[in-house]
């Protein structure tokens, strides 16, 4: 099942505190990028982030999911509705995971 624009939007707007935040559809989901940085996604209206040193500290016993088939876990983000938590939370994720390669 596809995520939808709807929520796609709710958590766009949720975690707006942080710099640099952009989304891009793939395959009817949705990736989530903080300053070129891949840090998490929308799958199946879920919002999942990579399971960094930051995130398992800051999510204390949230659940690994896996986005699709195939795929590696990531951490489910089920407290959407504080926007300064999330904000954090995008923010010290984003500054563990590796920066984009540049294209040759």
């Amino acid at each position: 099942m596809p995520s939808s624009k709807v929520y796609l939007d709710y958590i766009l707007d949720q975690i707006s505190h942080a710099e640099g935040i952009t989304a891009r559809p793939m395959m009817g989901e949705y990736l989530l990028y903080s300053s070129g940085r891949l840090f998490g996604g929308v799958y199946d209206d879920r919002f999942l982030i990579k399971p960094t040193k930051s995130a398992k500290k800051m999510l204390p016993g949230a659940q690994y999911e896996l986005p699709y088939e195939g795929a590696k876990e990531m951490l489910l983000v089920d407290i959407t509705d504080d926007r300064e938590f999330l904000a954090r939370l995008v923010e010290a994720v984003s500054a563990e995971v590796p920066a984009p390669k540049k294209r040759k």
